[in-house]
């Protein structure tokens, strides 16, 4: 675990850089959850893991760490540390960021009385509030303790958020950035056919991709590339020709069967089965792993080489 919130952290530098002042932690501000129902407090992140004790319904509980898709590891008002289940049923995150300074708390992203944004109140010093969305570089969505949604400025004047449990949503192409930082991150990571998932120590094309989506964007994707094919697919219209790709989307290929273009004619794109992923970084230029002697995660260019007759389709799993 030391191991790899060790990782983490080294990713969250490179997902900061996207984000302004603001959005960066400082000491005294954490990520608070708050118990819906009676939930296990477990010392692993896993149902055959010793449970604790129980955690209340209405119990606060500090959120230190996203560790996987389905478990937070918190500490109670006690500083016991331990896991509980991330399901919306048992626990729900009420804040992540306090206000450094009264602010105003606006209906619409903008403080112009000629856009239609009015002050629903103002924001004390020390309020808690949940950031959920990063709308531009001036300001976040926000909610306060009684549930109402609003606005506020991203200056670190007025506002200090956690973002290493909870990402804020934000723009597309911001994801974008934020993803491809996160896997530029792990640049000569050994491949390993079939690697661990949840161990960044080594990778293989479709857990390297896993990992770039959720160290970025706490975005779950599965965990082999077929299945991340078919995502892809059911998440809207998929892209025939590489060239036309946009920067973000992922690449999917079949097996190599020659070094010729000719080695891969009648080959239907949508039932070929497909054997390697990768993420296009625009300018005819992939990140992925695909071996041992190739020297694990690297950039990789598409044109003339064995990947432009292997691909198959590619798409964004961003909307």
């Amino acid at each position: 675990m030391r191991k790899w919130t060790m990782v983490i952290a080294v990713c969250m530098i490179a997902f900061m850089a996207l984000l302004p002042k603001a959005a960066q932690a400082a000491d005294g501000v954490e990520t608070k959850g708050q118990i819906v129902a009676g939930v296990s407090f477990r010392d692993q992140p896993s149902t055959s893991s010793k449970v604790l004790r129980m955690l209340k319904t209405n119990e606060i509980v500090t959120v230190t760490e996203y560790t996987t898709a389905n478990w937070f590891q918190v500490k109670d008002a006690q500083g016991v540390s331990g896991y509980v289940s991330t399901n919306s049923k048992y626990i729900t995150i009420v804040s992540n960021a306090q206000i450094n300074y009264g602010v105003n708390f606006r209906t619409l992203p903008s403080s112009e009385a000629s856009s239609g944004s009015k002050v629903i109140r103002m924001l004390a010093k020390g309020e808690d509030v949940l950031v959920t969305d990063k709308v531009n570089d001036s300001w976040y969505k926000v909610i306060d303790a009684d549930g109402i949604s609003g606005y506020v400025s991203t200056s670190s004047k007025y506002i200090t958020a956690d973002f290493s449990v909870i990402k804020p949503n934000m723009p597309v192409a911001a994801e974008i950035e934020a993803v491809i930082d996160a896997g530029q991150v792990y640049l000569g990571t050994p491949y390993e056919f079939g690697s661990p998932r949840n161990d960044p120590s080594t990778f293989d094309c479709s857990d390297f991709v896993q990992t770039m989506f959720w160290d970025a964007l706490r975005l779950s994707l599965p965990s082999d590339s077929a299945s991340q094919g078919m995502y892809v697919r059911s998440e809207g219209t998929i892209v025939k020709d590489w060239t036309k790709l946009k920067r973000g989307d992922l690449l999917f290929f079949s097996s190599y069967k020659g070094s010729k273009a000719s080695d891969y004619d009648g080959i239907n794109v949508l039932t070929e089965p497909i054997t390697h992923v990768g993420l296009y970084l625009g300018n005819g230029q992939m990140l992925h792993t695909y071996s041992v002697e190739s020297g694990g995660v690297r950039v990789d260019t598409i044109a003339g080489k064995q990947w432009d007759n292997r691909f198959l389709y590619g798409g964004s799993v961003l909307k």
